[in-house]
């Protein structure tokens, strides 16, 4: 019989069920996700650091795990809550299964609870933390849930990004892209390689003056994860790059560049995070539906610093976008390069190459 465990939210709910992956007590901000698919590539997300996955989709685990569809390391995300775990996989590709995915990267799950009732509690009273657990009884993990950091207080950047420059060659020396790497994925460094561009990763305590000293032909800011507004230290080396090289900001990147230009961020409630989530292009007026995983959003309101609204959530009228007046600056709140999701919006890689031609 499968072991016991209970998932504890900061609230006081309480829900019991089996565990699988590793036994041991683990507590972060619970999160959910809509997608259907790509459990792999999003327990692998360096944006889900700190954080406890719940999976909107029923059953989660039924094509197993396979070598091709890391999106960094290792599992990034502190434990994973399903309603059905598949212990048998079907798919060629597999190697392994979920349970063992977890386990060899000491990550718990639990299956077995009603997580749409879940999904809904976030949805109305907003994320919280909670703790998944064998060895804690509900009142324990409470009380310990009191006394850990909450998700908004800590640099998870620092925790993911790379402690080296490293290089991929994409079959030519130009164009150059030096990626600051606030918790790339795999497949945003892919998709710059298709278009044949040289890739070099840096740290994110990269200076901005070792960054222009590789003279790139553009610069990307990755996704990651973090409040942020505890990322200030980022600040000063993104406003010292930008006009001097045409910039790139996928999801965190977006928003550090809006902050450098002054502009602010709030928490959204409950984030947007799947693969299903609509945005329109204001200048087309074509809409894209999207992969996200976000927890912070760019208020409009506070936009300066030649700043404009380029693409807009459908579902709630949130920023995905920014573009400006005078610099090359293409900023998106979602994940173009997807890993789970279509790839409606690869288009925007395609853009970043012209605008380095154009500059």
């Amino acid at each position: 019989m499968p072991k016991r465990a209970i998932l504890v939210l900061e609230d006081g709910s309480i829900y019991e069920g089996d565990l699988f992956g590793a036994d041991k007590t683990v507590y972060g901000e619970v999160v959910f996700s809509t997608s259907m698919a790509g459990y792999q590539e999003m327990l692998t997300d360096p944006s889900l650091a700190g954080q406890i996955l719940v999976t909107t989709f029923p059953l989660i685990g039924n094509y197993g795990i396979n070598a091709d569809d890391f999106e960094s390391d290792k599992i990034w995300a502190r434990g994973l809550v399903v309603r059905e775990n598949c212990p048998s996989p079907s798919h060629y590709l597999a190697n392994k299964n979920l349970d063992e995915f977890l386990k060899e990267y000491d990550t718990p799950g639990i299956s077995g609870l009603d997580t749409r009732e879940i999904t809904r509690k976030l949805r109305n009273y907003g994320v919280m933390m909670g703790m998944i657990t064998t060895s804690l009884t509900p009142s324990q993990a409470l009380n310990e849930l009191g006394r850990v950091p909450p998700y908004d207080s800590t640099d998870f950047v620092r925790e993911v990004t790379t402690n080296h420059i490293y290089s991929l060659d994409g079959g030519g020396s130009r164009p150059l892209i030096v990626v600051l790497d606030l918790g790339v994925k795999r497949n945003i460094l892919r998709l710059l390689r298709q278009f044949r561009c040289k890739v070099i990763v840096v740290p994110s305590t990269t200076d901005a003056s070792d960054i222009l000293a590789l003279n790139p032909d553009g610069i990307v800011l990755s996704p990651g994860p973090s409040n942020p507004e505890n990322l200030d230290y980022l600040l000063d080396t993104i406003r010292r790059l930008i006009g001097q090289k045409p910039i790139l900001g996928i999801c965190l990147g977006h928003q550090l560049v809006a902050r450098a230009l002054g502009a602010q961020t709030f928490k959204l409630k409950f984030g947007h995070r799947g693969a299903n989530h609509p945005v329109i292009d204001l200048k087309t007026r074509k809409v894209y539906i999207t992969a996200q995983n976000h927890g912070y959003a760019v208020d409009s309101d506070s936009l300066k610093g030649g700043l404009e609204v380029s693409h807009v959530n459908v579902n709630d009228g949130t920023v995905e976008g920014l573009s400006h007046r005078d610099y090359p600056i293409l900023c998106i709140q979602y994940h173009a390069e997807a890993s789970p999701g279509p790839l409606d919006s690869t288009y925007i890689f395609q853009e970043f190459m012209e605008m380095l031609k154009n500059v």
